[in-house]
């Protein structure tokens, strides 16, 4: 054999020489640099499916030696510094070095390498990339599938529909073998890495995010993964602002007075969607709009710059965009204490902020902010909040500071910063935050007979008591006085040496509490069901209980105290030990509830 090949890491990646050896059109010595070598072990190590690629061409390689082929390695391993050069040409300039002293030709598929070697005299054979490799997931996406769910020993899956109505079906009945796997997450990689429409988000050790075109697709393999995983999913609604059906009082509201929205609602219900129709609307007013994603896969159009995490860190994108000055910038997804920071940071800077956060109800958006916030800020960084539940505007709240007294609160000394949550279609109070004590509050606004503050009371006592006394029992005698019932013995420690606990009490509530000896008698009970329900185990009593307090217990084993919902039912997590307590209370007969 009198050919010599030196092949570079870019033309070992691409898989292009065990192509040419399949088809018998290469002959001769494949000399690989440990440079490469190293060079892909690196990536591999740092989890870049490249890394994987290349080794595993290098093993077909091996594999494919015969009487026209041997592959043999040469060189030294890279030092420390120049790998650290990597990026700015250093292992490439070795590479050629090594072509060059063995005479041999070099392989690449880098038009940069290829350039210089010809400069320098060397023999040098390019390979360019084909415009565009065949995207291989396409295969999985009909017009009504939402996402697609593959891993490595299971049926492929894909969720059909639209959002917030869509179901989870199988699409073969054979599972996907190692080899399927490996060959999509392959093909996956290669088609975004030559494609314009494709952009590699994200690399770690085994998780990989790319966005092409429409798709938005996340790579898992293993350590990150016990297994290879790969989840794409694709927008299937492409929406305005004018298909929600908005009143006239709401949409003049967006146009004119909401500057901190936040978009929230369950996974797959569409909040996506309406924050991107909202961004079109205002662009198409001709504000100025950004984004912030990472990933970035928000469908918007061309005029909507999609800024990512620069540097790795939102809070650099931030900066950089109060230098651009939007203004509105749409946020997707606000998780963290230091993505509302950011959020936070850029609405008082005067730019309008679109957030987009996970939420089970309208309300717990705003909860997100309690304890990152200062009470004051928080009608100032959030003044709107849309609840988004299968794919329609289901809530809209505004939020506003006023000083009043609390609902259910009468003395006039007791007036306090309280921000109001309100229904906005009829500017209905529904939620009030204010500070009580030493806490930070949210207590709901309704006809019940238990008033906010009542409600608020009888839970810092609860708390305040819990573990020292096994059931208290609290009567409102007036707005200000209560009698708090407890065990004769338990008494003492109520009152506390002097008094004391009993006047810290006093002062964090501001009531007046006279502590009474609690009656032997028992409560009356309510007949209920227990039944588990997706991730939650329900304790249903039926609708004529909804709002009402009950107590639940373990024979005679004081369990907790919770208020029935309005479809009069009770929810614990399922893998919490309270609820495991109930369902081993309710299969052995001891559970019971009392009003």
């Amino acid at each position: 054999m009198t050919s010599k090949i030196v092949p570079d890491t870019s033309v070992i990646i691409d898989g292009h020489l065990s192509i040419l050896a399949d088809r018998e059109e290469l002959e001769g010595e494949i000399i690989i640099p440990e440079f490469v070598v190293d060079e892909l072990e690196n990536q591999a190590n740092n989890g870049k499916e490249t890394g994987f690629t290349g080794i595993n061409e290098i093993k077909k390689l091996k594999s494919l030696e015969s009487e026209k082929i041997k592959v043999t390695f040469t060189g030294r391993k890279p030092t420390l510094e120049e790998i650290e050069l990597a990026r700015n040409g250093r292992i490439d300039a070795l590479i050629r070095d090594i072509a060059e002293k063995q005479e041999a030709t070099l392989y690449t598929a880098d038009i940069v390498q290829a350039r210089i070697a010809e400069a320098k005299g060397l023999k040098v054979k390019l390979f360019e990339s084909e415009d565009e490799v065949e995207f291989p997931l396409e295969q999985f996406f009909d017009e009504e599938t939402m996402s697609i769910h593959l891993k490595e020993g299971s049926k492929p899956k894909a969720k059909r529909g639209l959002p917030g109505a869509f179901k989870l079906e199988e699409t073969s009945d054979e599972p996907l073998q190692r080899e399927k796997m490996n060959s999509l997450i392959y093909k996956t990689v290669e088609a975004a890495e030559s494609s314009e429409k494709g952009l590699i988000e994200m690399e770690g050790r085994g998780a990989t995010v790319i966005q092409y075109g429409k798709y938005r697709i996340a790579i898992s393999r293993p350590p990150f993964s016990e297994a290879a995983e790969i989840t794409a999913v694709r927008p299937v609604a492409k929406v305005s602002l004018s298909d929600y059906g908005l009143s006239e009082e709401l949409v003049e509201r967006l146009d004119e007075k909401a500057e901190g929205i936040l978009v929230a609602g369950a996974p797959g219900h569409g909040k996506s969607t309406f924050a991107q129709a909202l961004a079109e609307h205002y662009e198409s007013q001709e504000r100025i709009v950004k984004t912030m994603e990472k990933p970035r896969d928000l469908d918007v159009g061309p005029d909507i710059t999609q800024y990512t995490a620069l540097d790795d860190s939102m809070e650099n994108t931030g900066d950089f965009l109060l230098l651009v000055r939007p203004d509105f910038t749409v946020f997707d997804e606000v998780r963290r204490t230091s993505d509302f920071e950011v959020f936070s940071d850029m609405r008082m800077a005067g730019v309008g902020m679109i957030g987009i956060v996970h939420a089970s109800e309208a309300v717990d958006a705003v909860q997100r902010l309690i304890g990152r916030l200062e009470l004051g800020m928080i009608p100032q960084v959030c003044d709107t909040v849309v609840f988004i539940e299968n794919a329609e505007v289901a809530e809209v709240y505004e939020l506003e500071m006023v000083v009043k007294v609390p609902e259910g609160m009468v003395e006039e000394d007791l007036a306090r910063p309280v921000i109001q949550i309100r229904r906005f279609e009829d500017a209905t109070p529904v939620y009030e935050i204010y500070t009580y004590g030493e806490e930070t509050v949210v207590i709901p606004v309704d006809d019940r007979d238990e008033s906010g503050a009542e409600r608020l009371a009888r839970k810092q006592i609860e708390h305040f008591l819990a573990g020292k006394v096994s059931d208290p029992r609290i009567e409102f005698v007036s707005s200000d006085s209560i009698t708090l019932f407890v065990k004769e013995e338990e008494i003492p420690y109520v009152i506390g040496k002097g008094g004391e606990n009993i006047d810290k009490l006093e002062e964090d509530l501001g009531l007046n509490i006279n502590v009474e000896p609690a009656k032997k008698t028992l409560k009356s009970t309510i007949d209920f069901e227990v039944t588990e329900r997706g991730n939650s185990i329900v304790i249903d009593l039926g609708s004529p209980y909804a709002g009402m307090d009950i107590d639940v217990y373990d024979g005679d084993e004081f369990l907790f105290t919770a208020t029935v919902g309005k479809s009069g039912e009770v929810s614990l997590t399922k893998d919490s030990d309270l609820a495991g307590r109930v369902l081993g209370s309710f299969k052995s007969g001891r559970l019971e509830i009392r009003s």
